[in-house]
């Protein structure tokens, strides 16, 4: 893997099947605007919905032990989180925040979904933030094959 540029695994955070996702999800009828960054090691996509914005991010670490370590770095700056179990957590290290972040490990990499700016409930089902966080990370997590 280089790190000049993001994995296939990163980018589909940004890739049509995504867009359409979220765009479903939010019972929008066309897709919203998205803008992706790559930086250290870091690509995010950058979701603009009618409520405010949906950020979804992938950090690519080296190897599967640095990922954990920046796993549970992210976990103490996100302050007070619950641990995803069971099948929720997918058979994966996982956390979540109520207030719309989740975040799953999974080989070298550590995917990042923040609804925390939207409100409290959204789209046609009237989900919650944190409903939509973790259907949007386990529908992305669904599609990824492993390094």
């Amino acid at each position: 893997m280089k790190a000049s540029s993001p994995s296939a695994s990163a980018t589909m955070i940004c890739g049509p099947e995504t867009v359409k996702n979220v765009t479903t999800l939010m019972g929008m009828r066309t897709p919203a605007p998205a803008r992706a960054t790559w930086a250290n090691r870091l690509y995010t996509c950058t979701y603009q919905l009618p409520g405010g914005p949906l950020v979804l991010s992938v950090k690519e670490s080296s190897d599967a032990a640095t990922a954990r370590s920046y796993f549970n770095a992210l976990r103490s700056r996100l302050g007070r989180t619950t641990p995803l179990t069971g099948l929720a957590a997918l058979g994966l290290p996982a956390y979540e925040k109520t207030n719309g972040t989740v975040v799953f490990l999974k080989d070298n990499m550590t995917l990042q979904v923040d609804a925390t700016a939207l409100p409290p409930r959204v789209g046609p089902q009237n989900t919650t933030r944190a409903d939509l966080a973790y259907t949007v990370a386990t529908d992305i997590l669904a599609c990824w094959s492993g390094k």
